[in-house]
């Protein structure tokens, strides 16, 4: 097998990055098979070059890794069209046609788990085992949705008039913008185009600026699995042209459907560029997790979940923890204990050492809105107990605050990054206070070992997703999604698919009884 190979640069982290661990001073190589290493667009079935092309960079080192076509309105529009003639042949394939291709998309994203692994590892920054983790995931929404495919079934319902009968009938949308994040750049894909697919939906793919490659992998073992040319599109764009394509993407008449993963504000913005055309719209935007530690909790266990939903991709999840409440009888043990285990298990470095748990945040801009949030919290009283300082580059200690209270900045707004501030309180009525105090929900976690404060709290706190003695909880069987302004719809499960159907009524009258 042919092997593209990127050098990187000589490490220039000695000087500038004391504190990390050796195996950065080093070269780094991103080393894939060639096919799945694409720089163009994908549209209808072939690689389109643009007139420009901009860089995509390892968080790491920030040196070059590929040069990516920057497609603009007249690409993005292509693309449309392009989905929109594939949709009138794809939505009359049969669901067991849909299904069987896209389990052959799966066997090849999981054939070639390591070499995807590695692309989002060097596009992204996280640490390998946590990419092999995200291919994984992202593999197992092809799977669920080629079974769903099989299963969207309509109704026959009981008519009140003997000569009629009442149908309902579920088709699929037509074509659907999908607009992808940077932190799950394969997951986020999959878990939209695996339920679009499914139910004979065309989509239109533009992935995060800082993440095209994974995009542009899964669309070339799209196409080995057969996936007809049209049904599945990716325009990689810069940021600077991500506005215009946006426009395209979420105004063009012939897009039935967007769905978006990002911040609020901007799933704000697409909202009102789609609502001129009333466009069906599925939104998974901004979280604020809080994190409940009950005084009958177990430690070991409470530590374990918040060092999985905090520290997980450096802290870039949606659903990750940024606020922790611990109550007073359990605060100090918790803390003791916390402390300790960021001690043994943390370790700073290149995403593609094996060692590493903590690689780079995405860029410089997300460790300068870490580090202010700590020193906020610093300057209103809270303490540092672990970490605290920013690194070169986009690298951030991960960061214990203890004596944190609401009014500081890190318990206003979501963190994205490494920073784990604990606000200590006496009774459950005021830990639900603090948790719902907030215009966003989209995940909450609560660690308890008293049955009914299980059930009242998970049912009280105002989210979309509730762990109970868990910190990770994402899997394609179950809904992801929150309520106020974390989002509109469903993804994954049984649930997700409905996302890119209508219901269409059909009465038969006339029918002698």
């Amino acid at each position: 097998m042919s092997t593209f190979c990127v050098l990187r640069t000589r490490c220039f982290l000695r000087q500038v990055f004391p504190g990390l661990p050796a195996a950065m001073h080093k070269h780094y190589s991103l080393d894939v098979s060639a096919p799945l290493l694409r720089t163009e667009s994908y549209v209808d079935g072939r690689w389109v070059p643009a007139a420009s092309v901009f860089p995509v960079l390892d968080p790491a080192t920030g040196k070059e890794i590929a040069r990516v076509s920057d497609c603009g309105p007249a690409e993005a529009k292509q693309a449309v069209d392009a989905a929109y003639k594939a949709f009138q042949s794809w939505k009359q394939y049969t669901a067991k046609e849909r299904s069987v291709l896209l389990r052959k998309w799966f066997d090849l994203v999981t054939l070639h788990k390591e070499d995807l692994a590695k692309l989002i590892t060097f596009e992204s920054g996280k640490p390998i085992k946590e990419s092999l983790g995200e291919i994984a995931y992202s593999a197992s929404f092809l799977e669920w949705f080629s079974e769903e495919a099989r299963r969207v079934y309509g109704d026959i319902v009981p008519s009140p008039a003997k000569d009629r009968k009442i149908l309902l009938l579920k088709q699929p949308v037509g074509v659907a913008s999908i607009i992808t994040p940077w932190n799950f750049p394969s997951a986020m894909i999959t878990r939209k185009v695996g339920a679009a697919l499914a139910v004979g939906c065309t989509v239109v793919v533009k992935p995060a600026e800082d993440t095209p490659l994974s995009a542009l992998a899964l669309a070339e073992l799209a196409e080995q699995a057969g996936i007809p040319a049209g049904v599945f599109n990716v325009v990689p764009c810069s940021r600077e042209k991500t506005p215009s394509v946006g426009q395209v993407l979420c105004t063009d008449p012939l897009v039935a459907k967007i769905s978006f993963t990002g911040s609020t504000a901007t799933g704000k913005v697409l909202l009102k560029m789609a609502a001129d055309t009333v466009k069906k719209a599925s939104m998974e935007l901004g979280g604020h997790a809080p994190f409940i530690v009950f005084d009958s909790a177990d430690v070991d266990q409470a530590v374990a979940g918040a060092m999985g939903s905090k520290f997980r991709n450096s802290g870039q999840t949606c659903v990750c923890s940024n606020r922790f409440l611990v109550q007073s009888g359990i605060h100090d043990r918790f803390m003791e204990k916390l402390g300790q285990t960021m001690d043994a298990e943390l370790r700073l470095g290149h995403g593609s050492e094996p060692d590493t748990t903590q690689g780079p945040l995405i860029n410089a801009r997300a460790a300068e809105k870490v580090a202010h949030q700590i020193s906020d919290a610093v300057s209103r009283g809270a303490k540092v107990l672990k970490g605290g300082k920013r690194l070169e580059g986009s690298y951030m200690e991960p960061t214990l605050l203890a004596d944190v209270t609401t009014d500081m900045l890190c318990t206003r707004e979501e963190t994205f990054g490494p920073l784990l501030p604990v606000i200590r309180f006496d009774k459950e009525e005021e830990a639900l206070a603090i948790a719902n105090a907030c215009n966003v929900g989209l995940a909450g976690y609560l660690y308890s070992q008293d049955v009914s404060q299980m059930w009242r709290v998970a049912e009280a706190l105002e989210v979309g997703i509730v762990g109970v003695n868990e910190g990770l909880l994402s899997t394609p069987e179950a809904t992801f999604g929150g309520v106020k302004q974390s989002g509109l719809g469903r993804e994954g499960s049984k649930y997700g698919i409905d996302e890119y159907l209508e219901v269409k009524y059909m009465c038969f009258g006339g029918l002698k009884p």
